[in-house]
């Protein structure tokens, strides 16, 4: 992310915040501040299926013994774009085996986010991260 947030200080960072409103103008600021993906990588390959908006994901696999995992992305929807950043804090930079081992829902519900995501966006996350750990098996293979 471009603005060299980590997943600590984002959590902190809403953990100040109260209320649904806050919350979803930070969201969308933590969209704003993802690098923005390159126009060669928005294909149909990187595209995130199961997402009502348009979510690309790439990723890049460093095997220097356990493969590790980084991750960029973006999405054409503004809120959309923040949880896309907010997935990506939470599993790039991991080995594959901590992927297959992590659950990103949880950091969810403690950010009160799980509550106030429509249906359609909360199956995109669940797509996102199905993508995220797809790649960490096939990392692994």
């Amino acid at each position: 992310m471009k603005s060299g947030q980590t997943l600590e200080q984002i959590i902190e960072n809403f953990q100040y915040l109260d209320d649904w409103e806050d919350k979803y103008r930070y969201l969308i600021e933590l969209g704003r501040d993802l690098k923005p993906l390159q126009e060669s990588s928005r294909i149909d390959q990187n595209k995130v299926l199961g997402c009502a908006s348009q979510v690309w994901l790439t990723t890049d696999v460093i095997s220097d013994g356990m493969p590790v995992l980084t991750f960029t992305g973006d999405s054409d929807a503004h809120i959309v774009r923040g949880l896309v950043a907010l997935i990506i804090a939470f599993y790039s930079g991991k080995t594959a085996a901590d992927i297959l081992e992590s659950d990103a829902f949880p950091l969810f519900e403690s950010l009160g986010l799980t509550a106030h995501l429509t249906p359609q966006r909360s199956n995109g996350v669940h797509s996102m991260v199905q993508r995220i750990k797809y790649d960490a098996r096939r990392a692994l293979a």
